[in-house]
Parts: structure tokens; sequence; C-alpha cells
């Protein structure tokens, strides 16, 4: 069996609590007080283009909720949005150990808004333990898409077997597996 020299982290649901996830969309609707299955049904229209880097997180708020008037303001509703995101320090730990053994390739690969990955990436630190962030705002595919695994291959020039990947995700470990990457569902 091949050595592993790419070790690949899922961002929300592993290393941080996930970003902009139903909960939080459902908390939103609470805090703020607005419709959220109205709010849920022009969310999910607009979702890839948000997390592939096609759609600004001020246009999307604009289409999902401020296309109205409202009695918040988009940045409250930002830092609201923000505040989502929670360290989970055991796994971050970890993460740190991998990375300062220098034994392998560190790399995130995970779905997110361009604005919210570099949120996270600056207010956790992650630059400090990853190498490489292979993010589907930076790449414009999102996993589960087999194009997303593809490219994570090429940037990193290494085989699928070199390659273990951590997701929270079933459905995002499948297409991995399938391509011959190991995987680990966390």
């Amino acid at each position: 069996m091949t050595d592993i020299a790419v070790v690949l982290w899922d961002i929300g649901g592993v290393m941080l609590t996930n970003g902009w996830d139903q909960g939080s969309r459902k908390e939103a609707a609470r805090v703020f007080q607005f419709d959220s299955a109205e709010f849920e049904a022009r969310h999910v229209h607009l979702s890839d283009e948000l997390d592939c880097g096609r759609l600004s997180l001020d246009m999307y708020l604009d289409q999902v909720l401020f296309g109205e008037p409202r009695h918040f303001t988009k940045e409250a509703f930002k830092s609201f949005m923000y505040a989502q995101s929670q360290p989970c320090s055991d796994v971050l730990q970890v993460v740190k150990e991998v990375a300062q053994a220098e034994r392998y390739l560190v790399a995130a690969l995970n779905n997110e808004s361009l604005e919210l990955n570099r949120y996270r990436i600056e207010r956790f630190q992650l630059g400090g333990y990853c190498d490489l962030f292979l993010s589907s705002c930076y790449l414009g595919v999102r996993k589960p898409d087999e194009k997303m695994y593809r490219l994570a291959l090429q940037l990193t020039q290494r085989a699928p077997d070199e390659c273990l990947l951590i997701d929270d995700r079933e459905k995002n470990l499948e297409p991995a597996q399938r391509m011959g990457m190991r995987t680990i569902h966390y």
C-alpha cells in the first residue's frame, strides 16, 4: 500500500462548525424574524452560485433577503452569519499536530462561499495548519462533484491512493472512494 502524502480536511463539520447550514439559516430566521421557508427556497436556488464563487455574499443576500426593506442591516446579518462559526478544538489540535509533523501536504477540501471562507481562514488561523485551500469558491465546483476531487489530485500532483480525505458527510466521501482515495468519515 502506498504511503499517504496528502491529508485533505473538510472545514465545516470537521475543523469548524458548519458555516451556513440549514440550522444556521433557521436560527437566522428566528433571530431576525423573517419567513424561513421563503428564505430557504431562495437559498436553494443560489447556494451553488454562492459556494462556487460566481455570486458574492452581498449579491446573494440582496436576492435571498434584502429584496425588500428589513428592520436590520445587511452588516448586522453578515455579523450573525460569521458568528455561527466555532472551532472544533479537538480536531484543530490534531490538524496542528499533523501539520507540525511535516510528513504530509495538509490541505482543506471544502464547500464554502468566498467571504465566509476568507473569514474562517483568518479568524481561526487555518493558514497556520493548511498548506493549500481547495475550496469550492476557488475551484468553481462543489463536493460531491467528481471534478472537485480530480482538481485536488491535479493541484497536489498526487495519485488517489496517496490522498486521505476526512469529511463529515458520507456523500462527499463516496466519489473520493470510487477514485481510489482513502477516506475517514468523521
